[in-house]
């Protein structure tokens, strides 16, 4: 996976405001995609769910609220 920085993850205009979110919210997802019943939201070639989930909340697929 390339190099990315806070202000590369923005879903409809909101950017990322903090690192702290951005793992809280990765790691969360990571944790679904561990589980057997739940499939990835974005076609990828990566097999870790962590790297998954970041490509997820790169492409607008999972934010916050």
């Amino acid at each position: 996976m390339k190099y990315l920085s806070l202000e590369d993850f923005v879903h409809e205009g909101e950017e990322m405001d903090s690192l702290y979110r951005l793992v809280n919210i990765a790691s969360r997802r990571a944790n679904q995609l561990n589980k057997p019943e739940s499939r990835p939201l974005v076609k990828t070639k990566e097999q870790k769910s962590t790297i998954i989930a970041l490509e997820e909340i790169l492409q607008g697929k999972v934010w916050y609220t």
